[in-house]
């Protein structure tokens, strides 16, 4: 029964953030054929790679099924797809909205990848990663997150946007560090945070 339940939630969980890209993929393609703004494009590849990793992930050691930790996944994942193109013109040219983006999505591609099937939504361990940009920052993915998110807003202002990015982000923060604290039963990763002690921006936080 409880191999069952799990299943079904699997099975939801991929199904959602399917459904939510489908979502987001409509509004920055309609935007793109109209505008031909790239700055969207470049958000619609990070949300692309969750789609994939969420399918393709390793079952987990632990997972963290507080009701905590399912409000700020929700809210952290289910925000972005919410998103909408601006009908006004950015507050910067699209060129640099996009570069500051395509640094982004760089280091989500980067911190993606290196996770490669220890990549998941809800607060869990999957084993512990400390190469490549885990090496500067514990969250690298997260990191790259908020830069694409801003330089969407930036590209795209809109009070609603505004609103999603807030609220979201703010989760984000939150579901990093819910997950720091999954892992802290890891002796591998209280010695992997002993040498990498910023969360999210080096010498910020």
């Amino acid at each position: 029964m409880a191999f069952s339940r799990q299943n079904r939630n699997e099975l939801l969980a991929r199904a959602t953030v399917g459904v939510l890209f489908a979502l987001l993929s409509i509004n920055i393609l309609q935007d793109f054929l109209h505008t031909g703004r790239v700055t969207g494009l470049l958000l619609l590849v990070s949300e692309g790679l969750v789609i994939v990793l969420t399918v393709i992930r390793r079952p987990a050691h632990f997972v963290d099924r507080s009701i905590r930790a399912a409000i700020a996944t929700a809210i952290s994942v289910v925000g972005p797809p919410l998103l909408l193109p601006s009908s006004v013109g950015g507050l910067a040219p699209d060129v640099a909205t996009a570069v500051a983006s395509a640094v982004g999505l760089s280091l989500v591609v980067v911190g993606k990848l290196t996770l490669g099937r220890s990549f998941g939504l809800v607060p869990a361990n999957r084993g512990v990663v400390i190469g490549g940009p885990y090496a500067l920052v514990r969250h690298p993915i997260y990191s790259g997150y908020l830069i694409t998110h801003l330089a969407f807003l930036i590209a795209h202002p809109r009070w609603w946007n505004v609103f999603v990015l807030v609220t979201a982000d703010t989760a984000l923060v939150v579901r990093a560090l819910i997950e720091e604290r999954v892992l802290n039963h890891d002796a591998e990763y209280q010695a992997y945070c002993q040498r990498v002690g910023w969360h999210l921006v080096p010498g910020v936080f």
